[in-house]
This record gives structure tokens, sequence and C-alpha cells, in this order.
């Protein structure tokens, strides 16, 4: 059966395109006994409204673009859950890309978004952006009036509704539980050397280590690439000294470096002690089960798309933004001893 158009129904009944229109969306400019027939006859008819017609129309796309550097990390996927749980709420649709941690994917990516994609986006930035600190991408989006909002990494010289999680605190107390529970060596294996979060964990780290005057040792922070030999670098770090406790970035991290400990012969967490940043699935379930900061992932989703969608749906633009800062949890399991 060929789709039925407007313009068809509109024919049909003798009238312009604009009274169809008026009728099928209930409008008081077109008499009930018209209205009735017209929505009527659309309905035998199989109608169905042409959503990137009506998009250009009302210049809305109901999309939210939300862009993540790796849906590998279970953090990112908790945060897309969130925001998903929202826009449905609200009526909106997603549009999700991975930019893989890179700079140039990531500038694809906002300029396909920001040709009249969606209303507005939701971003955590690649490392390699970090890294480069090259922020023109942002600047053009910005350029175009769409609403954005960073969340996780994110940068201070781009002017925008941001949510973010204290990276310091969290790199600061997971430091101290360590301590308090009689660790005195502690290492920390960051694959996120290069992002805003994994820099302010690590002064976190070193703040801790500084008030219980402790020397602050940089061959204790390994620095994992994409091309490193994770198994080759935790060799040098346990030959280097006697470690108790290790702080991995991420989760994957975090039981990769609980199996080569184990696999070293060392016991966990009686010899070594193991914390993991982000609480999924596989801290609940590795052996033993992973200590873990939870960054409340699907909260932050929940909180962006919400900040998003007002910035969309807000009758006159406003310049005030807003950091909303989320503060972390530390579940503890097996993997570290208990607070005595």
């Amino acid at each position: 059966m060929r789709k039925i158009a407007l313009k068809d129904i509109a024919e049909h009944f003798n009238v312009s395109v604009s009274t169809v229109s008026k009728a099928i969306n209930d409008s008081h400019e077109v008499s009930r006994d018209l209205k009735t027939k017209i929505r009527a006859y659309a309905k035998e008819n199989n109608y169905r409204p042409n959503k990137i017609a009506l998009s250009l129309l009302n210049k809305k796309t109901k999309t939210i673009g939300v862009v993540v550097p790796n849906i590998l990390n279970y953090f990112f996927t908790q945060v897309f859950s969130g925001i998903e749980k929202i826009a449905t709420e609200k009526g909106f649709n997603l549009l999700s890309c991975i930019s893989d941690e890179s700079y140039d994917k990531e500038v694809r990516t906002l300029e396909f978004l920001g040709a009249g994609t969606v209303d507005g986006l939701i971003i955590s930035m690649a490392e390699e952006t970090q890294f480069k600190n090259d922020l023109s991408h942002f600047k053009d989006l910005l350029g175009m009036q769409i609403p954005l909002v960073m969340f996780d990494r994110v940068s201070e010289d781009i002017c925008c509704d941001k949510v973010v999680v204290d990276d310091f605190e969290a790199g600061y107390k997971t430091t101290n539980y360590f301590l308090n529970t009689a660790c005195k060596t502690i290492a920390v294996v960051s694959a996120i050397d290069h992002s805003s979060v994994g820099r302010l964990r690590v002064e976190g780290y070193r703040k801790a280590l500084e008030e219980a005057h402790i020397d602050y040792d940089d061959k204790l922070v390994v620095r994992v690439g994409k091309k490193d030999d994770l198994d080759l670098l935790m060799s040098f770090l346990l030959n280097y000294k006697s470690i108790d406790g290790i702080m991995a970035m991420d989760e994957i991290t975090a039981v990769e470096v609980m199996k080569i400990v184990k696999s070293r012969g060392y016991r966990v967490p009686e010899d070594i002690a193991v914390i993991g940043f982000t609480n999924g699935k596989l801290s609940k379930y590795v052996s033993p089960a992973l200590t873990s900061v939870s960054q409340h992932g699907t909260y932050i989703g929940e909180t962006a798309a919400k900040i998003l969608i007002e910035r969309i749906e807000a009758s006159s633009p406003s310049e005030a933004y807003t950091t909303k800062v989320i503060k972390t949890s530390l579940i503890v399991r097996d993997s570290t001893k208990k607070l005595t």
C-alpha cells in the first residue's frame, strides 16, 4: 500500500495541507466535524507523520547526541543507561557515538552531530583530546548555539554545563583506605594517565601519602598505554619493591592486575590488596570479589540528561551554566583487608 501523505488527505477533502495538519494535531482552529472526518480518514489509510519533515518544520529533532570515549568501560555503559532513562521519559531519542579515545574521530563525530542532526549533546572527552588540548571543535559547536553538557572528562576552557566526579577526593579516600588497613607501599596502575580524571586521582593519592608522611615515588605509578604489555609492566613493578596495595584506575585493568598478581603466587588481599574504579559486573564476580570505587554512573547520566533537556526546552537561553559534582562511594569486598 502506498504511504499516504498530508497532501493526499488535503486533496480528498478539498482543503489545504495546513488545515489537515491542524486537524490531525487536534487544533481548535478546525471544526469538530471536519476534524473528526480527517482524523478517521487518516487512521483508515494508515497515515504516519514524517518525523524528518516535522523536525525541519519545528526546527527540533527530539534527538540527543551522546559521545563516549570507550564503551568497554562499564562506567560509560552506566552513564548511557541513565541518559536513556531520562530521554525516554521526556520523549527524546538518542544517537550514540564512540570516539575510541581518538581526537580525530571526536572531531568528525561533532561535525556530524552539529550539522542539524541533534538538538543537543552530552559528551565525555577523548583522552587524546585532553592530551592535545585542542578544543576548537567544541568552540565551533558552541558557536552554533547547540546546547552541550560535558561529563566526567571535561575542560574548564569550554563554557557549558558539566557533571563531574570528585576524582581528587576519590583518589585521596581510596589511598587512605589502604593506609588504614595497614598497607604501606601503595602502587597505582593507570590506563587513563592522559585524562583529567586519571591525573586528579593521582593527585589525591599523592595528597594522602603526603599527609601520612610517605614520600611519593613515581616508579610506583604504572602508566599503561594502548600498545603496552601490562604483564611486563607489572613484572617491573613487583620486582621493584614489596607492594602491599594496588589502586587500578578502571575495572578491566583492576581485574587484569589481580589475575597477574595471583599468577605470581601472591595472595589477595593477604599479601597485596587491590581496589579498582567503577563498580561493574566484573567486580562482583571475580575471585576474590573486587573492592571498587563507585562513581554512580547511572545517576551521572540522569543528571546530565535532565540538564541538557532543560536547556533544549528553555524558552529563552540562560548564561548561568552549572557544574554538578558527584561524590564517589567505596564498595568494600574481599580484595582488601577490613578496617580494624
